[in-house]
């Protein structure tokens, strides 16, 4: 399990705290999800667990391990992160993308070995892009540079996936199947699978439990038939909403 407890976080430069105690535990073979609108402190909660930016105030355990003082490297081993957009300066094969999620196993001076390569071809094989791996990065779609991402976190093989909006820039059909495909990876491997995510209705859909921050404050917790409501939408986005049910599934549709 990872816990989150009471994170607080500002700029070196800056009075106000952007995260203000944030708290939460996230299970193993579950999506937690994190939902907010733009600047509600999601991106930078993810750094915080990630490492790049520290927290001043708070803990952070994996499995009751406190991740406060591990080196990147250490990091490395628990958490694998998948970025909104990545950009590559070189036009690498899907391949070699993928193996770079071998980077922490892989000595200063050393070479990806036999295991390494095994890693890489399992995790394209298991979000299905096998037949990709000889492309160019650059030169393939939104949606297949998504997996590619999720291919390359499966190969660091961590117990912590972090994926932060994992859907922008991607077509409807793409999104559906990039969380598909996450829940899946979540069931099958146990991972615990941390998102960020804009929609609400994509969060209702795709995870188990959903954390919503508004100004960098935890404003609610839970399932999310209990937690996305039209209150909370209209808190949260400042929209006027209704909830309706089609086939079983409550989705979240604007007043016009």
């Amino acid at each position: 399990m990872l816990s989150i407890k009471d994170i607080y976080f500002r700029h070196k430069d800056k009075a106000e705290d952007i995260l203000k105690g944030i708290s939460f535990n996230a299970e193993k073979g579950s999506i937690t999800t994190i939902l907010g609108p733009n600047g509600s402190g999601k991106t930078t909660l993810f750094k915080c667990i990630a490492g790049p930016w520290k927290y001043y105030r708070g803990e952070i355990y994996f499995d009751e391990l406190s991740i406060d003082k591990l080196s990147f490297r250490k990091r490395a081993k628990i958490f694998s992160v998948v970025p909104q957009e990545h950009e590559p300066p070189f036009p690498y094969s899907v391949f070699d993308v993928v193996l770079m999620g071998r980077a922490s196993y892989v000595g200063i001076f050393s070479s990806p070995g036999k295991r390494d390569y095994e890693f890489a071809e399992n995790a394209l094989k298991t979000v299905g892009i096998a037949n990709l791996k000889d492309k160019p990065y650059t030169k393939i779609s939104g949606g297949e540079r998504q997996l590619t991402l999720i291919a390359r976190a499966l190969a660091q093989d961590t117990p912590v996936m972090l994926l932060d909006e994992p859907t922008s820039h991607l077509d409807f059909r793409n999104q559906i199947n990039v969380l598909k495909k996450i829940k899946e990876i979540a069931r099958e491997r146990a991972l615990v699978i941390v998102m960020t995510l804009h929609d609400p209705n994509l969060a209702g859909l795709f995870s188990d439990k959903i954390v919503v921050l508004n100004s960098g404050t935890k404003i609610a917790e839970g399932e999310p038939e209990e937690i996305i409501t039209e209150e909370l939408i209209r808190k949260v986005y400042d929209i006027e909403v209704r909830k309706s049910n089609i086939e079983g599934q409550s989705i979240i549709c604007p007043v016009l």
